[in-house]
């Protein structure tokens, strides 16, 4: 697990706050602490890595297809 770090400056606790909060849900913490909320089944497990997958390589391919080409 990354240590997450967030530097107060002038005691601005809120712009601090909203720092922390958006570095964790890059880091992906929120998601990871919702799926371990509840169990869930094998079945599903594998099937929403499935689709995370597909939705990863639509992005991709959305990015890599939104290019200018060059001649």
């Amino acid at each position: 697990m990354k240590e997450i770090t967030v530097r107060v400056d002038d005691n601005d606790i809120e712009r601090a706050m909203r720092i922390l909060k958006k570095k964790i849900q890059n880091d992906g913490l929120f998601k990871r602490l919702k799926l371990k909320k509840n169990y869930e089944k094998p079945s599903e497990y594998r099937r929403r890595k499935k689709r995370e997958a597909l939705r990863r390589q639509r992005i991709a391919d959305s990015k890599r297809n939104s290019r200018p080409r060059r001649y």
